[in-house]
């Protein structure tokens, strides 16, 4: 071996290959059994009891255990101590691989390369020479490029921005983003083949469509929820001070709402909002908070008050889907249709709620 590695760390991960289909077949099982998670996290972070980030590696005890857990893994901070980089949660992971239906003859492109973990997993499953990655950040590139090599794998990983595809390798049987989009970037269609399978997060879930013709796809939300880092973009910074200025309007929308069964359908109609939330001091919440790139603020109160500012009424808008369900919406029953004129997302049946989706830039 060229890597640390001992008994403990090959039977984890046969454990968690195990556990992550829970007895049943999968394609994908022998993947996570060979690919050792720990070279490509070599070094992760977690938050302490006082929300201070600690590093672990090979050495600390817990490692090991962590990084073959079905666990999202802080990988990179900045130096605000904001994570830029994860490892995702292996059985989303899964879910993804599985969705996409990738096997030996087809062309694949990752947008994300991260740590190059599901880099890894992609090329044992199809070859590395058919596997082209992409991320935005330079140092992600080449670390994940020395965990490749490291275990013997040798993709095309490179430099660039992944909603630009990359046209050199093209055209693409298979394409899937471990990066939050608000929209399929075109490019991506574009160099597609016929009959392509593409899988990405969009807001706050994951989308699998089949191109059927040239700027053409449709396709369903997969029932997994999941969150995803989005992709690098600049946006305004919630402007609470200047909303709590504001005349309050009172809602019959629960605040709750919005952190649960509104959570996704509002992913996709505030495309890039951000929530947060404050709790009284018996840890009750208190209220919410929600603000969208182009610098909407609202803040919704257990006791009805809202106060809003900005372009946008962002609340007005989470009120209107509020009327739309009636429960929790599934999200299998969202359905993503792409054409040369516009994205849109429905509900349900033809002629309910749909949202139209904006063109990545």
């Amino acid at each position: 071996m060229t890597w640390p590695d001992n008994s403990a760390s090959a039977a984890a991960r046969q454990q968690m290959a195990a556990a992550l289909t829970d007895g049943r077949l999968s394609e994908w099982t022998d993947a996570f059994a060979a690919v050792p998670r720990h070279v490509f996290v070599p070094r992760f972070y977690q938050q302490d009891a006082t929300g201070a980030w600690q590093s672990l590696t090979w050495d600390d005890p817990g490692y090991l255990a962590a990084v073959y857990s079905d666990e999202a893994l802080t990988t990179q901070l900045d130096d605000d101590g904001v994570p830029t980089s994860s490892s995702s949660q292996p059985s989303v992971m899964l879910r993804m691989l599985e969705a996409l239906g990738a096997e030996e003859g087809h062309q694949v492109l990752e947008l994300g390369t991260g740590t190059g973990y599901n880099t890894a997993l992609l090329s044992h499953r199809v070859g590395d020479k058919a596997v082209t990655s992409v991320d935005i950040d330079y140092g992600l590139v080449k670390a994940a490029g020395k965990h490749l090599d490291t275990v013997g794998l040798r993709p095309t990983v490179v430099c660039g921005d992944g909603a630009r595809g990359w046209q050199d390798r093209a055209p693409y049987d298979r394409i899937i983003a471990t990066v939050g989009l608000h929209s399929m970037p075109e490019p991506l269609l574009e160099q597609a083949a016929p009959g392509a399978v593409i899988v990405v997060p969009l807001g706050y879930g994951i989308v699998r469509v089949t191109v059927t013709d040239p700027g053409h796809a449709s396709g369903r939300f997969l029932p997994t929820p999941a969150y995803f880092m989005a992709r690098r973009s600049n946006g305004a910074a919630p402007r609470f001070h200047e909303a709590a200025q504001q005349q309050p309007t009172d809602t019959t929308v629960p605040p709750a709402d919005l952190l649960g069964r509104l959570k996704f359908p509002a992913s996709l109609a505030l495309p890039g909002y951000v929530s947060c939330s404050w709790q009284d001091t018996d840890g009750n919440l208190e209220s919410v908070g929600l603000w969208t790139p182009d610098g909407s603020t609202a803040t919704a109160h257990v006791s009805g008050a809202v106060r809003q500012c900005g372009p946008q009424r962002l609340w007005d808008m989470v009120e209107h889907m509020a009327k739309s369900f009636t429960g929790t919406p599934e999200l299998e029953d969202f359905h993503l249709a792409i054409t040369p004129t516009g994205q849109v997302v429905s509900y349900g049946a033809a002629g309910g709620p749909s949202w139209a989706l904006p063109a990545t830039p």
